[in-house]
């Protein structure tokens, strides 16, 4: 992008594309502790099936992207060659609890601010502060200290890319196949099912959400690739960005604008978009203390969590699926867990429901 600087032209990519997220999320109701609820509870598998969608459109339009040489996954953070598996299994449980009790992801408190939420603002503030504080303050250097030491050295096996370990283990070469046969998959299960199919909305906003990740990888990658002033190669997440917006704002002066910024703003406002024409924006706060506790409980689980986990359901469930990455099921997993833990609990009232979660169904 010519004529603009690197930040500011990876911010623009950002809103654009976070506004096109929230968009979806406002008018097709995408979300991921919504899809969970409706598996768990209702047995409707649509809303995951629009999750299914959303990854293999992000694959196909990111392997495709790797494939053409316009991005160099190495240099995200998906694909390092450690993994810190015990950091990533329990920042995962704690972001699924925590999402339960928010009732949303971070992603999703973004789409209720532009809905006119109250509590979302208080929760965006916690899970920013909090995430700052798992990277470099005083949850951070348990992290370090302790959970990343035990981490897994994955280089003898090729890094963390599926592709790269099975391309290893075979001795092949095979490129975006495994990304495109998995995409491939994926499609089917979404698409099968004819109820799925007649729910146009939430067709739309996966199809929507996975190509606006897809076209992060490649604005990061690729458009906004400069020599002389190099940024993150990232797509979308929603636990570090909203730290760093924070900061920001309260340091403009002295704080540069980048990607994950503009897409926290661009969610914001699409999703903004989506209520005024939806007729659904409405101020709403807090019913009493009882709540308000609730949220911020689970908004400091989000954060550190999700720092821990190197990402949310966004950020594992289709930024980093799309580089086939091998911490993401593991992360998305213990997220899914930690979210019917957490409902659970908020079900039973106490911790007999968290085991009652994992007792099997009786005949």
């Amino acid at each position: 992008m010519e004529g603009l600087a690197a930040p500011v032209a990876g911010a623009l990519c950002g809103f654009a594309g976070g506004a096109v997220m929230g968009y979806a999320a406002r008018t097709g109701r995408f979300c991921t502790l919504q899809a969970l609820e409706d598996a768990f509870f209702a047995g409707d598998l649509r809303r995951l099936r629009a999750w299914a969608l959303a990854i293999a459109v992000a694959l196909v339009i990111t392997q495709t992207a790797v494939s053409a040489g316009l991005v160099d996954l190495s240099l995200s953070i998906y694909h390092h060659t450690t993994f810190p598996w015990l950091s990533a299994i329990l920042g995962g449980l704690l972001f699924g609890a925590g999402m339960a009790l928010v009732g949303t992801c971070g992603f999703g408190t973004l789409a209720r601010i532009g809905g006119g939420d109250l509590r979302a603002i208080v929760v965006f503030l916690v899970i920013g502060v909090s995430a700052y504080t798992a990277m470099a303050g005083i949850t951070g250097m348990f992290r370090e200290n302790v959970l990343d030491l035990a981490a897994i050295d994955l280089a003898p096996i090729g890094g963390a890319g599926l592709n790269t370990i099975l391309d290893t283990a075979f001795g092949l070469n095979t490129g975006p196949f495994w990304g495109y046969a998995i995409a491939l998959g994926l499609a089917l299960w979404a698409l099968k099912d004819a109820f799925f199919r007649a729910t146009w909305r939430l067709v739309v906003a996966g199809l929507a959400v996975g190509a606006a990740v897809g076209f992060g990888w490649i604005a990061t990658g690729y458009l906004i690739a400069d020599p002389f002033d190099p940024q993150r190669v990232e797509s979308f997440t929603f636990v570090r960005p909203l730290g760093n917006t924070i900061v920001y704002v309260m340091t403009y002066s002295g704080a540069t604008i980048d990607f994950g910024i503009g897409a926290v703003l661009g969610v914001i406002a699409g999703a903004f978009g989506g209520a005024i024409r939806a007729r659904d924006f409405r101020w709403e706060a807090c019913d009493d203390a009882r709540e308000l506790r609730r949220h911020l409980v689970g908004a400091f689980f989000m954060g550190t969590g999700g720092v821990l986990a190197m990402g949310c359901t966004i950020g594992q469930g289709l930024s980093a699926v799309a580089t086939l990455s091998i911490t993401a099921p593991v992360v998305m997993i213990s997220i899914a867990l930690g979210a019917r833990l957490g409902l659970a609990w908020l079900m039973e009232g106490s911790l007999l429901g968290l085991f009652a979660a994992l007792q099997p169904p009786r005949r």
